[in-house]
């Protein structure tokens, strides 16, 4: 697979981040996957995939636990930018929250609603970095269709050609 990144300087320079989970996608432990995917200059810049350190118990809580790693990922890419920026480069994304995607409507109400999080202690508190992230503005997200979830290909088994429109969306060429 000859295939490398292709970036465009005409491309406006924001930084949206997808991540996606596949939830007790795992036969033996029945952990679920995680995946996440990062876009700078129309091409992907930070991306990855893992199977989840516990077990969740519904769909939404194994895409909170895949939103905190990209809440995670999304803090360090900030930080980057803005260092990049204090020597001269400048950025669409300095001053204002990365924009993180997700497909799971349920997870966006559980992450935005600090009461729900009182009454889920079972959640490990490693997870509650999110809502941090939301605190200081770092972090926003948004709904985001399934078909379109860049990484779906990490965390789901795809036909050819969906694999394929997820890779151009990387702008892998």
């Amino acid at each position: 697979m000859d295939k490398g990144l292709v970036f465009d300087k005409n491309v406006f320079c924001v930084l949206p981040g997808f991540n996606d989970a596949d939830w007790a996608v795992a036969h033996n432990t029945r952990r679920s996957t995680s995946g996440l995917t990062f876009i700078f200059g129309g091409a992907a810049v930070s991306w990855g995939y893992e199977v989840q350190k516990t077990v969740a118990l519904l769909t939404m809580k194994a895409n909170y636990m895949a939103f905190r790693e990209a809440s995670k990922e999304a803090v360090w890419i900030d930080k980057l930018m803005q260092g990049v920026t204090s020597r001269g480069l400048q950025t669409a994304i300095l001053g204002g929250p990365v924009h993180l995607e997700v497909d799971n409507s349920g997870c966006i109400h559980f992450s935005q609603n600090p009461v729900q999080h009182k009454r889920t202690k079972h959640i490990d508190t490693r997870y509650h970095f999110v809502l941090e992230a939301f605190t200081v503005d770092k972090v926003t997200l948004e709904h985001w269709a399934t078909d379109y979830m860049v990484p779906d290909p990490m965390t789901n088994e795809l036909g050819k050609n969906k694999h394929d429109k997820h890779v151009d969306a990387m702008r892998l060429c």
